[in-house]
């Protein structure tokens, strides 16, 4: 991840569970790892297993819930039961190594528990979070980095042939369009960028229609044809 990282590693123990506060969606998981425990939210009905999943990450500050008017909470119980939701607070917010290895270990416990197809999904600095993770894994089938930063997605042609969607308001000042832009040409086919007019770095103008965008994305991606239409 780093040119001196190459030994950093990430294990999970054990788990375990937390009270989640009354407004919150979602179950209570910590996963315990051998860099220490990750709180997470889970979306899953355990009786309707699926192998389709989902792992959603923020931006520097960590939290659950994502931006776009809650994306990440109100995705998470829309996908569920046939897609499983593991929402992601960082150990270390803003230290790109360990925020990546966190992501490592999500998908660690989504593949450990028979998820085989996960796509991965995160906002400002967390679309370099996983931007950087995605290769390290072979469940990931799909990276959503949405208005992402440059700082840490040099790599991002190492995602290909898993497919990339980018998405960035068009009025962001706190990162530009360009970000995405610049994004959208070091990565390899397949890929899409979509810019939103009138909308700032937390996607909140067009709130509604983002979060149908990245939905119908998700779905489309860890589903054939024929199973959308069965879902």
């Amino acid at each position: 991840m780093t040119e001196d990282s190459d030994d950093i590693s990430i294990g999970i123990t054990g788990l375990s569970e937390w009270d989640v506060e009354e407004d919150q969606l979602g179950r209570g998981l910590v996963l315990i790892t051998n860099r220490g425990p990750i709180r997470t939210l889970i979306h899953h009905d355990p009786s309707n297993p699926t192998q389709k999943g989902v792992v959603w990450v923020g931006g520097a500050r960590g939290g659950f819930d994502g931006p776009a008017g809650s994306m990440y909470k109100l995705l998470g119980d829309n996908l569920s039961p046939g897609i499983t939701s593991l929402r992601v607070d960082y150990r270390q917010p803003n230290v790109l190594v360990e925020c990546v290895m966190d992501t490592l270990a999500a998908l660690s416990f989504l593949s450990g528990t028979g998820h085989t197809d996960v796509v991965l999904v995160g906002h400002s600095f967390g679309g370099a979070v996983v931007i950087k993770a995605a290769p390290y894994s072979e469940v990931v089938k799909g990276v959503v980095a949405l208005s992402s930063q440059t700082f840490g997605a040099g790599d991002v042609a190492q995602i290909s042939p898993s497919p990339l969607l980018l998405v960035h308001g068009e009025t962001d000042t706190v990162l530009s369009q360009d970000s995405s832009r610049q994004i959208f040409e070091w990565a390899e086919e397949p890929k899409e960028l979509r810019l939103i007019p009138e909308n700032g770095h937390r996607l909140e103008e067009s709130a509604e229609e983002i979060r149908q965008l990245v939905s119908d994305w998700v779905v489309q991606h860890l589903y054939l044809p024929h199973e959308q239409t069965e879902r």
